[in-house]
């Protein structure tokens, strides 16, 4: 069933909201009593008696608590017509794409033992952790993207290919991004015929050198609601020796920040193994849950029951004589 939008809100059975017009009937109610309360003489003429005998009544709390008790009745009124509301519910299934930078840069030093050492440590442990249902593949990013190995539930395939990926020349960073969506479109769909939600995971420590324009094959990904969540790894200072020069290899953090925009995902920073570990466990959590939009009546419920409870803490007030 699909939710109906009313103003600022979806309801699954908004017919049954014609009950708020019961409202304005007992405002006009509460009005008029008031009025006709007002018009009413004195009865008693000793006033002073009657000031010793019955208390002084404010009148500001019988108005706080009729408009507590009517808040109270749109609410259940509202609860009563299924209101839907995203909430974060655990995946069921996912098909995650981990693309590992593995340009002649990810050999600098000022990560231990190496960038691409420890990049490839702290993938192989966050493929582990996922659950053991997600499809994983992993795309290795140089001049030449390569997929070393397609979605699949078998951690050990996926350890293996994240272990035989070797240094190459060159960054293209939307090549890695196209070769991942291909990978996407391998993921076997579930026994209804439905894909499964899709997320890529991108590292990379060096500015795009080669292939396609990134931010046009994020928008690729953007199109086909697969997000992107780029960590930026290594130090600005970072430096690797080539044919006998020395270049600076910081991670272009700009363009990685674009990227996990324009598809929805999350940019990170990581300047050592330990961060990058934390990084991935972040995400691991992050990936794990998904916006639902589901029905919220128990959260309308609760409200509609704080409303009642100063409604009636009012009227009790109002009754009570206290010393």
């Amino acid at each position: 069933m699909t939710a109906i939008p009313i103003g600022p809100f979806e309801f699954f059975a908004p017919l049954r909201l014609w009950a708020l017009l019961a409202l304005p009937l007992l405002i006009a109610l509460y009005i008029l009593g008031l009025h006709f309360s007002h018009r009413n003489g004195i009865r008693y003429t000793n006033t002073g008696v009657l000031a010793a005998v019955l208390p002084k009544q404010r009148q500001w709390r019988r108005h706080v608590a009729v408009a507590m008790a009517l808040c109270s009745l749109v609410l259940i009124a509202g609860a009563w017509a299924r209101p839907a509301g995203i909430e974060k519910v655990p995946r069921e299934r996912a098909t995650i794409v981990v693309v590992l930078d593995g340009s002649r840069s990810m050999a600098s030093t000022d990560v231990s033992p190496t960038r691409f050492e420890a990049a490839k440590a702290a993938a192989t442990a966050f493929v582990n952790q996922l659950p053991s249902q997600y499809n994983v593949a992993v795309v290795e990013l140089t001049g030449n993207p390569t997929v070393m190995t397609p979605p699949t539930t078998d951690r050990a395939t996926a350890d293996a290919a994240i272990k035989a990926m070797s240094l190459a020349d060159g960054t293209a960073i939307g090549g890695a991004i196209d070769a991942a969506m291909t990978a996407i479109a391998e993921a076997p769909a579930s026994s209804d015929g439905s894909a499964a939600p899709a997320l890529i995971v991108l590292l990379s420590d060096g500015t795009n050198t080669a292939g396609s324009d990134p931010m046009t094959a994020a928008q690729t990904a953007a199109s086909k609601k697969v997000p992107i969540y780029t960590i930026a790894f290594g130090t600005q200072n970072g430096y690797v020796d080539l044919d006998g020069k020395r270049y600076n290899v910081a991670p272009d953090t700009a363009l990685l920040q674009q990227i996990a925009q324009a598809t929805g995902g999350q940019a990170q920073t990581a300047a050592s193994a330990s961060q990058l570990n934390k990084v991935y466990t972040q995400l691991k959590t992050s990936m794990g849950y998904e916006d639902v939009n589901k029905e919220v009546t128990a959260r309308w419920a609760l409200y509609a029951l704080a409303f009642a409870v100063v409604a009636a803490l009012g009227a009790v007030s109002m009754a009570a004589r206290w010393p």
